[in-house]
């Protein structure tokens, strides 16, 4: 048993160092800050848009001047997952490429190119929804509990 227990502590050890040997080392506060910089000029990008949008149509809501916004950033970002700019942008901007709605619109596409060979219902549409499931779930729970909590100390929605 001993000597069994040797071996497997001997390949552990092995493994181990081989693993920490091929991990790659990361800078934290170099990936914060391109974290932070691609975030931000992504925000940035997307106040620009929404000011354009009111200079055109200056009557139009700020609701809906924000409704536009939101869906032209989609859509470049929908395009550039389809021409892999998506992923040279979030290797260099990490989470900073993926926190704002662009993110959450790369990831969907990803999953649609991914298995789309697996055939419209089985491929794109469940890894769709296998995407959008957690996050509408964690949407709808969380802003139930923020209503709730809203509701017990200002006593009002």
């Amino acid at each position: 048993m001993t000597e069994k227990s040797n071996a497997v502590n001997l390949r552990n050890e092995r493994y181990n160092n081989y693993v920490e040997k091929v991990t790659p080392k990361t800078n934290i506060p170099k990936a914060l800050l391109h974290s932070f910089w691609v975030g931000g000029l992504t925000c940035v990008v997307g106040q620009g848009i929404g000011d354009i949008i009111k200079l055109i149509a200056p009557s139009m809501s700020v609701d809906m001047v924000a409704n536009i916004t939101s869906m032209i950033l989609i859509t470049v970002a929908i395009l550039f997952t389809g021409l892999g700019f998506f992923d040279v942008i979030a290797r260099q901007g990490g989470a900073g490429s993926f926190l704002p709605i662009t993110g959450f619109a790369n990831a969907m596409a990803s999953a649609s190119m991914e298995f789309k060979t697996e055939g419209l219902i089985f491929g794109t549409s469940v890894k769709l929804f296998s995407v959008v499931g957690p996050v509408v779930v964690n949407g709808i729970v969380w802003s139930t509990v923020a209503g709730l909590i809203n509701l017990m100390i200002l006593g009002r929605f």
